[in-house]
């Protein structure tokens, strides 16, 4: 039988081949929570755009989930302005040299 299919890493940008594919699923899950938020409120663009001291442009881009030019701190700013607590938890990494890093999205 034809295998159609390969199992997932559990990382898209991995599967993928990203050379930083930790980065940009750490973007991902904090853009995609970013976009919830704001669909919740109902805000334009605009308006979204001044609550969070950015353009139209960039919120434009992370309605459409590509935040390419947006820092991961800068994503947890957006964050904190909507009124999330962003957590940042730094331990030593378990049995490999190189750490990695991660988002858990709390309701």
């Amino acid at each position: 039988m034809e295998k159609t299919h390969e199992l997932s890493s559990g990382n898209v940008f991995a599967d993928l081949g990203f050379p930083d594919s930790e980065q940009e699923l750490v973007k991902a899950k904090l853009t995609v929570q970013i976009y919830r938020l704001l669909k919740d409120r109902g805000l334009t663009q605009t308006e979204a755009a001044r609550l969070l001291g950015t353009t139209q442009a960039q919120v434009s881009t992370l309605m459409r989930c590509k935040p390419t030019s947006v820092s991961i701190g800068r994503l947890m700013e957006f964050l904190t302005t909507l009124g999330q607590d962003v957590e940042v938890t730094i331990r030593p990494a378990k049995e490999q040299d190189v750490g990695r890093m991660s988002v858990l999205v709390k309701s």
